[in-house]
């Protein structure tokens, strides 16, 4: 494999750094994307829909513990970018010592708070009725990987600022094929149920973890480490903090919309309709992926350039950035509303020998889901524009505007109006909030990117041409 320097973050053109950043973050999204569609797909038709629905349950709790590690990772990355940008090695050091310090002890930390209240915490988040039991199997083991996931998480965005994507999408495709491989032994041949779903989940967050410590350890990574770099440093904890917060904040909302969606849903029509929510929440993480891809490529050009003051190419990578997005976003849109009944039915078991139950439990998810699925996701084509506006502020450390754009859409719109919606429209209310949200986020978000081009990239430019 080639060895990339990160200096090409700033000499390359910008549509082929995008290409080379984009592509194998799309690709290694895509996989881990396929980990989480193919298992609920396995679980779905070897243990059952309401075990689909327990796992909905859990993710959002594991989730948010990871995405410690993974908002540690992008904070620190938008350091890593600029510092890199501008020939600060040292505090590029620093800051990666710092990062690997702060994600082990706040996900450790968070674990024995999670293993300690797991009776309260499953029923808060939906796990209620028949699926409390399996949702407690599954949040039990796989909050002991928890920590080593997010290590991993913060370690593949650290890759990426250095440049070298390549090795940044293997390290998401190895847990994601150990995840599958683990899934058919433990599931299907030792017959283990939920047991065997949570630790073929746990077991491919080690195998992850494994990868990515070998790279930082090889002649392949810029950053090598002494003890002394592992010492907190309060400049660096505060600007990883505000930066990573972002993320985390993100992500905090969106535990929060699943614990509102969950127990909403549930009211409104039982573990079927949770059901039905977790194989859209499935394809919100699958059929999105190249979007996401795009958006993560974007973080270190845009990043490294303005640390190295070269704002046209800033500006251009943007643009670009945009137009790349919203096409692929444009063509998911037309795939999911052609085949949503087609895609609801793969997670759905067509065994003749199920119970009456769950004959008829999977009757009701395939007639409920198609409808949802295209209200939830009618206003895709436009959501690049949101993406990357509230990236671009990350990538260049401003936290604040960062932050507010990056929770408009779920924190500002999306949940007040699956709050007062469903009251007046049922079901219905729950899925057209979607679109909503997305509309009123991308018109706030277009707004603010505008005026901070115009500030900071365009009128410097201006001054400096001008006689």
């Amino acid at each position: 494999m080639a060895k990339v320097s990160s200096e090409a973050l700033g000499n390359e053109s910008i549509g082929s750094l995008l290409i080379k950043q984009a592509v194998p973050a799309s690709i290694g999204i895509l996989v881990m994307s396929l980990n989480i569609l193919i298992d609920s797909i396995f679980v779905g038709n070897w243990i059952g829909p309401i075990a689909i629905a327990a796992i909905n349950v859990v993710l959002p709790v594991s989730f948010f513990i990871a995405a410690l590690g993974m908002s540690i990772g992008i904070g620190g990355s938008s350091i890593i970018s600029r510092a890199l940008g501008s020939n600060n090695k040292e505090r590029a050091l620093r800051t990666f010592g710092n990062q690997i310090t702060l994600t082990l002890l706040f996900t450790v930390s968070l674990v024995v708070i999670g293993l300690w209240f797991v009776d309260d915490i499953i029923p808060m988040f939906g796990g209620k009725g028949d699926i409390f039991e399996p949702a407690k199997i599954y949040y039990t083991i796989v909050l002991y990987g928890v920590p080593i996931l997010a290590y991993a998480m913060m370690g593949n965005t650290v890759i990426r600022a250095e440049g070298k994507p390549m090795f940044a999408m293997i390290a998401m495709i190895i847990p994601t094929v150990g995840n599958l491989l683990m899934d058919f032994v433990f599931i299907y041949i030792f017959d283990w149920g939920m047991y065997g779903a949570a630790w073929a989940t746990t077991g491919s967050y080690f195998l992850c973890t494994a990868f990515i410590f070998w790279f930082f350890s090889s002649k392949n990574s810029e950053l090598k480490l002494n003890l002394r770099h592992l010492w907190l440093k309060m400049d660096i904890i505060s600007e990883i903090g505000s930066l990573g917060g972002v993320t985390l904040a993100r992500q905090a909302v969106v535990s929060i919309t699943y614990l509102l969606m969950n127990n909403i849903l549930f009211d409104l029509g039982g573990e079927a309709l949770v059901a039905v929510y977790a194989i859209i929440g499935r394809m919100l993480m699958f059929a999105l992926f190249p979007v996401f891809g795009v958006t993560q490529g974007f973080l270190p050009i845009a990043g490294y350039n303005y640390g190295a003051k070269k704002y046209p190419r800033v500006r251009e990578s943007i643009n670009t950035a945009i137009k790349y997005a919203s096409l692929i976003a444009t063509m998911v849109f037309i795939g999911l509303m052609i085949f949503p009944a087609e895609i609801a039915d793969l997670f759905l078991s067509n065994r003749a020998d199920l119970p009456d139950k769950e004959i008829m439990l999977n009757a009701f998810v395939l007639n409920k889901t198609p409808t949802a699925m295209r209200w939830v996701f009618l206003a895709t084509p436009i959501i690049a524009i949101q993406l990357i506006g509230a990236a671009y502020f990350q990538a260049i450390g401003k936290a604040v505007p960062a932050l507010l754009l990056t929770l408009s859409r779920q924190g500002f719109f999306f949940i007040p109006l699956i709050l007062i919606l469903p009251k007046f429209y049922g079901e219905l209310g729950v899925w057209i909030s979607f679109p909503i949200a997305d509309i009123l986020a991308t018109i706030v978000t277009a707004f603010y990117l505008n005026r901070e081009v115009v500030a900071t990239l365009v009128k410097p430019l201006e001054k400096q041409t001008s006689p």
